[in-house]
């Protein structure tokens, strides 16, 4: 807990009586819908025959997921005055921007992923070239982040998809949907925004003849199960901590791992230690799912599950 908090601000979130939305759940779909679209219509308010991974197409549209995410705040705000909800935590800590319990929110849940991402993890160690201390010393290089800021692909990959879309889809959306649906309910809704609003890449995929009508499509129900899949899991750790600095991180490490090489690690040379540890990693990652993310870590219990019109287990 915070030491400025007295211990009346400390029971705050569990005592005070909670008002469920007047609007039926319609008015919070309908509000996740919209806020899903405003995001996707933003990546096209700029006119051009270049392809997205082009730098001037990638700056425009980091304009534009900016202003989108720095406005999105207010879809929260008018849904909590149109619906009448009553909560005592304010709007960002809602959102999941405190400060309580941000140390374990900065470390947990992407040592979490990191125990998932196992295999991956130990196939990659196995084919680079580095050594362990080559590897130390790159990452403790001003030059090498340098360059990589540098990057406009880096840079969305890394930081702005992200950062934008864990704030719009996580961030705003489950405030929204734990009224009505429950937290349950909630974690499984709000993938699903999300993942459709990952079906705009078939636009651009179509326009620019990358692979056939089939291909792109199969792909892009591919996508769509695998993005659905992981907006669950950011869900279940915004909910669970009830800060949006994990989910951040835990995305960024997703994009730069990649989905995991299955059909390379059943040829490597290394196989049954890879194999293994995809294993290892699996069950590691069933076991510590919940006692790493014990809301108690995080300021029991967080500002979103004080949403919840009953109690349930995903917040406790």
């Amino acid at each position: 807990m915070s030491p400025d908090m007295s211990n009346d601000d400390r029971l705050s979130f569990s005592d005070a009586t909670f008002v469920p939305p007047n609007a039926p759940c319609w008015v919070s779909i309908l509000a996740c819908f919209l806020l899903a679209c405003f995001y996707v219509g933003s990546l096209y308010v700029w006119r051009s025959d270049l392809p997205r991974d082009h730098p001037a197409v990638i700056k425009r549209r980091f304009t534009s997921v900016l202003i989108v995410s720095a406005l999105s705040p207010v879809f929260v705000w008018a849904w909590k005055e149109f619906t009448g909800v009553e909560a005592r935590p304010p709007l960002l800590a809602l959102m999941g921007i405190r400060l309580e319990g941000i140390i374990p929110a900065v470390t947990l849940p992407l040592l979490l992923t990191m125990v998932l991402f196992l295999g991956p993890l130990i196939q990659l160690a196995a084919d680079c070239p580095w050594g362990f201390l080559d590897g130390i010393k790159v990452g403790l290089d001003p030059w090498f982040w340098a360059l990589c800021a540098s990057d406009m692909r880096w840079l969305r990959n890394q930081v702005v998809a992200p950062l934008t879309e864990e704030l719009v889809f996580r961030a705003c959306m489950l405030p929204m949907l734990v009224p009505c649906a429950g937290p349950l309910a909630a974690i499984f809704t709000c993938p699903l925004f999300f993942g459709v609003a990952h079906f705009h890449h078939v636009i651009e995929l179509l326009r620019f003849g990358q692979g056939t009508v089939s291909g792109i499509f199969l792909s892009a129900v591919f996508q769509f199960s695998y993005t659905a899949v992981f907006g669950a899991y950011t869900a279940f750790i915004f909910i669970r901590t009830g800060h949006l600095v994990g989910p951040v991180l835990c995305h960024s490490f997703c994009n730069y791992m990649g989905f995991p090489a299955l059909s390379t690690a059943l040829e490597h040379p290394q196989r049954l230690t890879v194999l293994a540890s995809y294993l290892l990693g699996m069950l590691l990652f069933l076991l510590l799912l919940f006692p790493l993310t014990e809301p108690r870590f995080y300021g029991d219990p967080t500002p979103v599950c004080s949403l919840a019109a009953g109690s349930s287990s995903v917040c406790s």
